[in-house]
């Protein structure tokens, strides 16, 4: 088996490199959507909404970034056309949604996915010995945790 220039299995990092690039096209969509709720959120809870949305889609920018860097770390490229994303990704893409609710409702939805995914790559990075992809994987999933029991309370879930 070969070894790429950071000591890693060609293999095993062109398999996280994929898992990577399909997680990074959720994240894209979900950055979108969560522009939108942003953009077109009213109704009673408009001022808690609009500054929530825009701290996550500020930190969803950040881990676009982060993951597309990872790939490239990896000696990879990163998908960076949205037909791409449109095509990978299963975190749906929402148009015109205003209503709060339905937002956070689409927002736990969407976290679901993310972590799920998440910890396929942490399993997969595990395999492969790969400690910077793991670390970015556990930091995501400990914090988006804690993200999803905040959005579900919003919703007296």
């Amino acid at each position: 088996m070969g070894k790429n220039f950071i000591g890693l299995d060609t293999e095993k990092t062109a398999a996280l490199a994929g898992s990577l690039n399909d997680l990074l096209a959720n994240y894209q969509i979900f950055y979108m959507n969560v522009r939108g709720y942003h953009w077109n959120i009213k109704g009673e809870n408009f001022f808690l909404l609009h500054e929530k949305f825009e701290e996550l889609y500020n930190d969803l920018l950040l881990k676009v970034d982060e993951i597309a860097e990872r790939v490239l770390t990896l000696g990879h490229r990163p998908a960076h056309a949205f037909s791409t994303y449109i095509e990978t990704a299963e975190v749906p893409e929402r148009k015109d949604v205003s209503n709060g609710k339905e937002a956070v409702e689409n927002i736990v939805e969407s976290f679901g996915k993310l972590i799920a995914k998440q910890r396929e790559l942490l399993e997969l990075a595990g395999e492969a010995g790969d400690e910077g992809t793991s670390a970015l994987m556990s930091d995501y999933i400990s914090g988006q945790e804690k993200d999803v029991w905040m959005y579900r309370s919003y919703l007296g879930q």
